[in-house]
């Protein structure tokens, strides 16, 4: 009776649903996969009252207790292979030794930066070396309260005095601070210095779909290099990667290089960052990435951009050609993200378009083929890039204390300087 009990209840699958809708609409060649159909009427609760609805107004499902909620199940092993990106054996096994020697659960990590690809501007690559980078770490976990008070308890030295005074429940505070990040810098392990950064799951994938802040989602448009993955992790960073190419043409001309759209999608999350004005960055860091990772960049984006409509790119080709016909333009413009998207909308309030509600086609049609539609966007995505970006500098004097602030901006600055040397005109 148990068992039958057991078969006669409904069974829910939660899924993010801007990525559910991504891959209902959009063909990627990386993969054939779809998510489970939809229930059938015997299994839905509310079908005897909604047969009629279609799919794209389907009836809003019953509220799930959240302690009964599914994760999302597997992938197929194929489905987001392009986010695979290969590294040298040795730095493969140091990334994975480092990860695992955290006790605290985490979910997804990844490494990401200088120390894992090669970047012009740097003398040495090899972590392990005295003039290699600092590695830099982003890990995403369930509960950061939880994770942060057994990490503190194996890893104190991570934090700074006050933190560990103050508990857990005090970094997590701070780390709920937009954009949702905190990090501990300057950490040695295994022979190498590392900077680490924890958010939620929650937060990660919510500005991988929406573009809250741009700036995991910006960090994350560039080559990582995953460590642990997450299946609902790899479903919204496909989505994330999809909608930076979209941002990007209807940035770009109807022809360009591979070059320009890398550097165009790179300088997303650069754009509106406060360090980039001040002395604080390397001012050309998005052609030092671009330069020496086109490889990893390719592999990245190739099976997207040549699964969008309007767009030619032969594999054997470095340049590219898109459809600039307002109707093209159109589509991708309306799957923009949907805060970049409602800040472009809205900067077009008073520009006098039709309105939206009673011509809906006109109405993308007409902001689609604005000539300064390009401008418009670029400067909405740095409106959402300044804020949190300005919020997280600030907020790693809180996380790393005052002297290992001091030495990192120390870092910066250097760099800055030699990044203004180089573009000095040779005599």
């Amino acid at each position: 009776m148990l068992a039958n009990a057991a078969r006669s209840q409904p069974r829910r699958l939660l899924a993010p649903t801007r990525a559910a809708r991504f891959l209902t609409t959009e063909s990627v060649s990386s993969s054939s996969s779809q998510l489970p159909p939809p229930l059938s009427p015997k299994q839905h609760p509310s079908s005897s009252k909604t047969t009629s609805r279609s799919r794209l107004n389907p009836a809003p499902r019953p509220t799930t207790p959240h302690h009964k909620r599914q994760a999302l199940p597997s992938l197929p092993p194929s489905f987001g292979r392009n986010q695979i990106l290969p590294v040298a054996d040795s730095t493969r096994a140091l990334l994975e030794s480092i990860v695992a020697q955290f006790n605290a659960p985490i979910r997804y990590a990844f490494a990401y930066g200088s120390g894992v690809f090669e970047q012009d501007g740097y003398q040495s690559t090899n972590p392990a070396s005295k003039e290699g980078p600092m590695l830099d770490f982003l890990f995403a976990v369930t509960h950061a309260q939880h994770w942060h008070s057994i990490n503190m308890n194996q890893f104190p030295g991570h934090y700074p005095l006050y933190a560990r005074a103050l508990g857990s429940s005090f970094v997590s505070r701070v780390e709920e601070i937009s954009p949702g990040v905190w990090f501990n810098a300057f950490v040695p392990m295994d022979g190498v210095t590392i900077k680490y950064g924890v958010t939620t799951v929650d937060n990660l994938c919510s500005d991988l779909l929406n573009w809250n802040t741009l700036y995991l989602a910006g960090r994350m448009h560039k080559p990582i290099r995953i460590i642990k993955d997450d299946a609902r992790v790899r479903l919204t960073q496909q989505v994330n990667l999809t909608s930076a190419i979209r941002a990007a043409l209807l940035t770009l001309p109807e022809s360009f290089s591979e070059t320009e759209l890398f550097e165009r999608i790179t300088g997303f999350s650069y754009a509106g960052d406060l360090r980039m004005r001040l002395p604080a960055e390397n001012r050309g860091k998005v052609g030092n990435i671009v330069r020496k990772q086109g490889p990893q960049f390719k592999e990245l984006y190739h099976r997207l951009v040549v699964a969008l409509p309007g767009v030619h790119w032969s594999n054997h080709s470095s340049g590219i050609q898109q459809d600039m016909s307002p109707l093209t333009r159109a589509a991708h413009l309306r799957k923009l993200p949907s805060h970049l998207l409602k800040n472009v909308t809205g900067h077009y309030a008073s520009a006098g378009l039709p309105s939206r509600e009673s011509d809906e086609s006109v109405y993308w049609s007409r902001l689609a083929g604005d000539e300064r539609l390009s401008q418009v966007v670029q400067q909405e995505m740095a409106s959402i890039v300044r804020y949190p970006s300005t919020v997280q500098s600030l907020k790693g004097i809180v996380s790393a204390g005052f002297g290992k602030s001091l030495r990192y901006g120390a870092a910066k600055v250097g760099k800055w300087w030699k990044s203004s040397g180089s573009d000095k005109p040779s005599s």
